[in-house]
This record gives C-alpha cells, structure tokens and sequence, in this order.
C-alpha cells in the first residue's frame, strides 16, 4: 500500500523571528572560531546549563540524563526510534511536526481529541477508549505524546486536568513524551499554573524542549531531553545517544556556546523572554477578540504565538464562497494574510473542519526594528504598525466573512 504524507506546515522559523538578542550574538560570536566538533549528546558545560535550567523549574537533574540535538525534530526521531515498538498517542490537534516523525520511524499514531479546556493532550476519557481500541485491534500503544504549552492552541493545561491524564496514561503503561518548547512563553505568567508532567511521574516521563520556542533563533536549531533516572531512562538515552552518534548529530560549537548562555538566563535573556511573552500575548489577546466578535470560536491564547480557531458557526456563509473544509479556508486566508495560516489539517483535525491556526510574529511588524520596538514598549497594542497589522487581520477576516454571498 503506498503511503500516503501530508504535507508541512508552512514553518513560522521561515519569517525570521524576532531580533537576535545581542548577548546571545556575543556568545555565538565568541565561538566562531572553534574547530573541534561538539560531543554528540551535548557537552558537560551544555548538559549541566539544561540541569540548571530544569532545576529552577523545580525538576532536579544529573546531566547523566540529559541529551541536547540540533532541534527537536531529531531528538524526537531519535526517541521514537529507540523506544520500544508499538502506537504513538497523539492529542488532536498536535504540533505539525509530531505525526510525520511517527510515520518515518514506522509507528501508527492515533489521534485522541483535547478536551473543551485546553489543547496539548487528550482528554482522559477519550485516551482511556483510544488505548482500548488499539489494543482491540490488535495494537500494542506504547507512548504518548502531549505538550502542557501547547502549538497549535495556545493554551495552557489546567494542572488537574493533566494530572487525570498523566494517571491513565501510567496505568496503561504508556511512556509519556512531554513537549515543554512553550512553556517559557506564557503570556500571563503570575496568573497561569503550569506543571510538567514529570513532576506528577519522574519515572515515566521524557521531558523534549526546543530552545527555538522562547531562547534561541529558530535558525540556530538546539533542543534538550530530560530522561527519568531510571534503569529504563538510562537505558532508552544510550539508544538515543546511539542513534544521534549515528548521524553525527551534534551542535555546531557557536550554538553550543548560544544555548548554554541562554540557558544560564541571565538578566538580559530573562528580560527578553519576559517582553516577548508581553508583546505576543497582547497582539493574541486582539486577535481573539477580533475573530470572537465575528463569529468565530475559539481557546482564549495563553502561550506560545499562535491561536487556533474554529469558523464551523460561519459554515454556512463560507459554504456559499465555495469553502468547505480547512484546505480551501487555508488557501482564501493565505491569499488575504499571508503564510502566517495554516488549515487545522495539517495538525490532526480531519479536513473536512473549519478550523485554522494563526501565528501572532506578523502582527508585531513586518521587519527585525519594528518588531524590536514591539518588545521595547509596555503596550505594544499603541504602536502605529502594530495596530495597523490588527486591523489588516480583522478587515481579511470580514472580507472572507461579510462579503459572502448567500443563497
């Protein structure tokens, strides 16, 4: 049977970023000049910044149980591919990226919907039927993939919630993969509760972040992995390290020294993560009430610089544009706002959905010094560009919405 590969989401890295905070650029600078590769798996001074890291975060780590990639999407292969056999669990929607490093290592991933509160990972009672069903089917489910900051959604996991989900996941034996690439990026921090899943279960939780999501430039890939200390954590590393040995997977020294700066967070790197986390959440707040007064549905944005919505209320007047599923609505919106739209089926909702997800990077201006003067200001709502960016969205939006016939 041929198999059959949907293709990626547009990638948000293409559109640059925000400005290079200029330490971090010392850091990278500063290492140009060394020759000597990296050790596969991170080197001590890396692997014991990424402890440091954890530890301020209330998860104590030996830099034993630590592995560092160039990006996420190979640490994640790797892991999948050391893993022992079996199903990947996958919450609908997911990050674009999940479910095709599933199909290349030769997994089947089941999609599990989120529940009403949040995105990032299943509800319980559907992961409870989904793991039934496989086993039904002869399938063995092995691990589950979720994301307590969540890309496509926004959101943020009630820590009750993921505790329900974490405790039927253990019982039915599933190694749980927590993608935490946003948990640095909440937009409200002293008023957002967000736990990682290995503090609920140290011993059955890998804990994947890609430093892209609130540290490092997306083109300077560098993620880190947190194994249990656990014979089986040890274990299921050395496969990894194996693997990333393999292919000769390791940081190029300047992105080494970048990331073990940042990961030491110094007061300019916490200033930074701090106003960007400021300025997305105040253009995602707008956006939502933008989309929300017209009609659309949609998870109030918490983190990270996307929110996901849903126009099935406006199907009708769409259906009459001759849009009826997330293909065609991607395709009118990319025509009217650009590559900062993706259709909900490239993150595991079925195509024939109206749903979508935003990037909020745009709205906070088009070049690398509006963008800085975005991060710089208390309000970035009050700057000229910012608004006008606000108001491009909103008029895309009624032009798709008001101005279809209808019969």
């Amino acid at each position: 049977m041929q198999r059959q590969w949907t293709a990626p989401a547009p990638a948000d890295r293409d559109d640059g970023g925000l400005p290079v905070l200029p330490e971090l650029l010392d850091s990278f600078v500063a290492a140009a000049g060394h020759t000597a590769p990296e050790p596969v798996g991170g080197s001590a001074r890396l692997r014991s910044a990424a402890c440091g890291y954890w530890s301020r975060r209330g998860l104590w780590t030996d830099p034993e149980h630590v592995v560092v990639a160039p990006g996420a999407e190979p640490l994640l292969l790797a892991l999948l591919a050391s893993a022992p056999g079996g199903d990947v669990l996958l919450p609908r929607p997911c990050a674009a990226w999940y479910a095709p490093l599933v199909r290349l290592v030769d997994r089947r991933a089941h999609h599990a919907p989120v529940p009403a509160e949040c995105g990032g990972l299943p509800d319980p009672f559907a992961l409870l039927e989904i793991v039934r069903r496989i086993r039904a089917e002869g399938g063995v489910p092995r691990v589950l993939l979720l994301s307590a900051a969540d890309d496509p959604t926004g959101t943020v996991a009630p820590p009750e919630l993921l505790h329900e989900v974490c405790e039927a996941a253990v019982a039915e034996g599933l190694l749980i993969v927590s993608d935490e690439t946003w948990r640095d990026t909440v937009h409200h921090p002293q008023g957002t509760v967000l736990l990682s899943p290995a503090e609920m279960s140290p011993e059955n939780v890998i804990v994947l972040s890609d430093l892209a999501g609130a540290f490092t430039p997306g083109g300077w890939p560098a993620a880190i992995a947190r194994f249990p200390a656990t014979e089986r954590g040890a274990e299921l590393r050395g496969r990894v390290l194996s693997l990333l040995t393999a292919v000769r997977s390791g940081l190029p020294a300047p992105i080494a020294a970048a990331a073990a700066y940042a990961l030491d967070e110094p007061e300019p790197v916490r200033d930074r993560m701090a106003a960007a986390a400021r300025a997305h959440g105040a253009v995602a707040a707008a956006a939502y009430r933008a989309l929300t007064a017209l009609g659309a549905l949609a998870r109030p944005p918490q983190a990270g610089r996307h929110l996901y919505a849903d126009l099935d209320e406006l199907r009708g007047v769409l259906a009459a544009r001759g849009i009826t599923d997330s293909v065609e609505l991607e395709r009118a919106l990319v025509r009217r706002i650009g590559r900062s739209v993706a259709g909900g089926h490239r993150f595991g909702d079925p195509p024939h959905t109206l749903r979508l997800r935003l990037a909020t990077l745009p709205l906070l201006g088009a070049a690398e010094e509006a963008r800085l003067r975005a991060l710089q200001t208390r309000d970035p709502l009050e700057l000229p560009h910012v608004a006008t960016a606000l108001g491009a969205f909103e008029a895309a939006f009624r032009d798709l919405i008001e101005s279809s016939p209808v019969t």
